[in-house]
């Protein structure tokens, strides 16, 4: 009973918050969207978006505070995703935890390079090469209170440099997760991306960040080796689907967004599968994704869908995950984990 209890005020918490908290955030009207992008390989894998999945992979804290434990102890994780137009994304995260402050501390860094891109002036002669590049650094910490809850925060230093364009700012996530190991069921509750430019792109005003409230819950299955998740995104605005009529109307099926799909688009459902104790198996799938690639009424193929795969050994966990889009082309991301500690 008191599980349920406890259940039931976290989902009070993930309606009743949206309705208080001012929005930071319109479809369209943000900087930094990079925030938004998956980082760990297993998030990929899981629909992009995963703030409760139960893991030993440390690297899922980077976007959660609240799931970092003591076993993380100087655990480092990196991923590397290759993508089209010579762009690349790099992460590197690593935990330690300090049993005198009784809490758990993080690192990391997340680097976008978008390769080599020609200057040239308002008439196209080229006047040299800039390499344009996003970065986010930032420090976390998460503490246990009452066994089964544990809180979290990350401090986040953001920078956008294209040529001549730079920007810097500040941002942090808070989060609260509650942990039941005994049936196995982990929910978290997330404020992230809140925070603001310390200096804009030349020639333009500061904006806000991409806020968004988070709900998630996993829950393992006691007598099958399965886990199930379901993650509930942009609490703080309803309409995420945005509808270009004229577009619709000379390249689809001039339709708009149905309600059904504003709601859906919040919700990223996915599942992992364990194969003895070494290997996992995870897919997901991201309406939002889904809604954002498909053209009309052309063959979408398997547009917000996601698989992944991790092999798991007692110092190493080696990772795979792969993200589909338009006419089944997909993108690749690998990683590795490891203990500093060794077993």
């Amino acid at each position: 009973m008191l599980i349920f209890t406890r259940m039931r005020f976290l989902l009070l918490l993930s309606v009743l918050i949206p309705a208080v908290v001012k929005s930071q955030s319109i479809g369209g009207r943000t900087v930094y969207n990079f925030l938004e992008q998956a980082n760990p390989v297993l998030v990929t894998g899981l629909g992009g978006i995963n703030i409760s999945a139960i893991t030993s992979d440390a690297a899922i804290a980077f976007n959660a505070p609240s799931l970092l434990r003591q076993s993380h102890d100087q655990r480092i994780a990196l991923s590397f995703q290759s993508l089209y137009g010579g762009i690349k994304n790099y992460q590197l995260f690593g935990a330690l935890h300090s049993n005198k402050l009784e809490t758990t501390f993080s690192g990391g860094i997340h680097y976008f390079n978008y390769g080599v891109v020609p200057q040239t002036d308002a008439a196209g002669n080229q006047q040299g090469e800039f390499r344009p590049a996003d970065f986010i650094i930032q420090a976390g910490f998460a503490r246990t209170y009452m066994n089964k809850w544990r809180y979290g925060a990350n401090l986040k230093f953001i920078h956008s440099s294209y040529g001549i364009y730079k920007s810097s700012g500040l941002g942090t996530d808070l989060s609260v997760t509650y942990s039941d190991t005994s049936s196995q069921l982990q929910a978290t509750l997330m404020l992230r991306n809140m925070g603001f430019q310390l200096s804009a792109y030349q020639g333009t005003e500061k904006d806000i960040l991409p806020f968004d409230i988070q709900f998630g819950i996993s829950k393992k299955l006691q007598n099958a080796p399965i886990q199930f998740s379901f993650t509930a995104h942009h609490l703080n605005q309803f309409q995420l689907l945005y509808t270009d009529t004229a577009f619709n109307n000379a390249y689809g099926d001039g339709t708009t967004a149905s309600t059904a799909d504003q709601i859906f688009s919040h919700i990223v459902v996915s599942t992992q599968v364990y194969v003895g104790d070494k290997l996992e198996l995870s897919a997901g799938y991201n309406h939002l994704t889904r809604e954002e690639l498909n053209i009309g009424n052309s063959g979408n193929g398997l547009n917000g869908f996601s698989m992944g795969i991790g092999l798991i050994f007692p110092v190493i966990e080696l990772r795979y995950a792969r993200t589909y889009y338009q006419n089944n082309r997909s993108f690749h991301q690998v990683g590795l984990s490891f203990s500093l500690k060794g077993k």
